[in-house]
Order: structure tokens, then C-alpha cells, then sequence
């Protein structure tokens, strides 16, 4: 399972409602939630983001959290 896919499990959300509501197809979630290698493209995040009513920033901070720049560490802001 993706980072993806284990955010909405832990949200309780329904996928098909989401791929209605986004106009997302359901394989296309279903990819999104449990292929590592696939690739989850910006208006794919914002458009999921905004089905489950949380920010798009968030839903971006918690799935990719374990992204950094090399060779720079910066300050979180918490």
C-alpha cells in the first residue's frame, strides 16, 4: 500500500466516491493507493484532496513527508 492509500484507509474514506467526485477512474485510485511505483501527478493530489475535504498542503506534507533536499537541512516551522 502507498502513503496514499494508507491516508485514506485511516480516514475511512470511500474510493469510489472519491474517483465520482474527481473524475478519477477507479483503477486510477486504485493504482494511486497500492502501486509504490506509481506516480500521483499535482492535480490528482489537489483534486483528491478537495474530495475529502482536507487541504491539499496537508494531504501533500503527510504523503511525501519523507522528501528533503540533499545536502540541506532546514528548520521545520511546527
Amino acid at each position: 500500500m502507498t502513503k496514499l492509500g494508507t491516508y485514506l484507509a485511516s480516514r475511512s474514506v470511500n474510493k469510489s466516491e472519491i474517483a465520482r467526485k474527481t473524475g478519477l477512474s477507479n483503477p486510477r485510485l486504485s493504482e494511486l493507493t497500492i502501486n509504490p511505483k506509481a506516480k500521483l501527478r499535482a492535480d490528482e493530489l489537489y483534486l483528491i484532496a478537495l474530495a475529502i475535504g482536507v487541504d491539499p498542503c496537508d494531504l501533500l506534507k503527510s504523503i511525501y513527508s519523507d522528501i528533503r533536499l540533499r545536502g540541506v537541512h532546514l528548520a521545520t516551522n511546527k
